[in-house]
């Protein structure tokens, strides 16, 4: 998809932003464990939460969940209670990325689930067993998406579930938005320090209205930030949210200076003049989905950056990290990565020439945190279809903000 350079005119529109493919997940886990029909409004119409469906209804034995990461790691725990012999797969870079810890931890309930290729890794072949267990340690430094997994499914158990967690907890947010929503279907969850205690219940409402989805938002914040002056309506927002990625918007007004005015169906976005920072550090291990929006925003502002917190993005859809340090360099930026966890930009550019073409790793959120880059130059974003997974509407909302390409 070829974008030119967009003139820095004000961009103004309204946009209705998708369902939270997070919340819905979380939905689609706690509905499936009741013995009533549970209606489900807004539910997000992603290629995630369809991953995900297709795993609660029990369509099929076989079940290809695509690049869908979140719901690998649900249906693995969902399934290992569910009877039935299933088997459990997705895309080639899902089947590089680890889940032995969700599965040891399954085992220790009880659970029977075989590897089918490499050992620690999806396709998966499981066995639905009734799960006896009530008690389960899990290294909470990898990923939170385990965590939530069995919380889900701890209250299913005859005799609930307590969780210890050890290592030094990442994306707590995801942990408490799973609590919250767990609290919500009237469930028992309580959490101390890192101990996590579900009791056995199942849900009891009705209907569940799920949340639009904070982390869609923060590509239009960035092209506020990017593009330097518009107003842009965002409907479906609160400021009583359950997602951790919220925060975006007292991150984009004390470093980017950008407004946020909460009011009836959403929040009104625009640049201010009072707050803006020469340079921004932040650690981002409760909001890593973040991290590559506010990286390619720093670089087309020219806001040199030290972010930490970044240990989790080795294993999302790519490699994040060296996904960014090798596009922003076609861009002439020239980041650097400590460790396993920091990237930093302290101004160090390098000459452009030539046309870019920006790749996306089959990662959704790359093809739209380089979107911003047209209000700098012309640019191409290679499998711009990639959205999908989580904004299938990225595209149509772009082309009405900014006007016809």
């Amino acid at each position: 998809m070829k974008i030119p350079l967009l003139s820095n005119k004000p961009i103004n529109g309204s946009i209705t932003l998708p369902a939270s493919k997070s919340i819905s997940n979380r939905a689609l886990f706690l509905a499936a464990l009741s013995d009533r029909d549970i209606v489900l409004n807004n539910l997000a119409l992603c290629d995630d939460t369809k991953a995900f469906e297709q795993v609660v209804k029990g369509q099929s034995k076989h079940i290809d969940i695509g690049a869908a990461g979140t719901a690998m790691r649900f249906a693995t725990a969902f399934l290992a209670q569910r009877a039935g012999q299933w088997t459990l797969t997705g895309s080639e870079r899902m089947k590089q990325r680890p889940i032995n810890l969700l599965v040891e931890a399954l085992r220790q309930l009880g659970a029977k689930i075989d590897y089918a290729e490499k050992e620690g890794f999806p396709p998966l072949t499981i066995e639905g067993v009734p799960l006896n267990g009530n008690s389960v340690s899990i290294d909470g430094s990898v990923s939170s998406q385990y965590i939530s997994a069995l919380m889900m499914l701890g209250a299913s158990l005859p005799n609930g579930l307590q969780i210890n967690l050890t290592g030094n907890c990442i994306s707590h947010t995801y942990i408490e938005m799973t609590r919250q929503i767990m609290v919500d279907f009237g469930l028992s969850v309580s959490l101390s320090g890192n101990t996590i205690n579900i009791r056995p219940a199942k849900p009891s409402i009705d209907s569940y209205t799920i949340e639009n989805d904070w982390s869609a938002a923060s590509y239009w914040y960035a092209m506020l930030a990017v593009n330097g002056s518009g107003q842009i309506h965002l409907k479906g927002l609160s400021d009583k949210s359950y997602q951790g990625d919220a925060n975006i918007h007292n991150l984009f007004c004390t470093h980017f200076g950008i407004d946020t005015k909460f009011i009836d169906d959403g929040i009104l976005i625009s640049l201010a003049t009072n707050s803006n920072t020469d340079r921004m550090e932040y650690n981002f291990i409760n909001e890593p989905d973040m991290a590559q929006t506010f990286t390619v925003c720093c670089c087309l502002t020219d806001k040199p950056f030290r972010f930490n917190g970044l240990q989790s993005l080795r294993i999302k859809e790519t490699d994040r990290i060296a996904a960014l340090i090798a596009e922003l360099e076609k861009l002439g930026f020239l980041l650097q990565n400590q460790k396993d966890d920091v990237l930093i930009w302290d101004g160090a550019k390098t000459a452009v020439t030539g046309d870019v073409s920006i790749a996306t790793y089959h990662d959704h959120r790359m093809a739209m945190s380089f979107a911003p880059v047209a209000f700098k130059r012309a640019i191409t974003i290679e499998n711009p279809e990639v959205v999908s997974k989580s904004y299938p509407n990225f595209w149509n909302d772009f082309k009405s903000i900014v006007h016809p390409l």
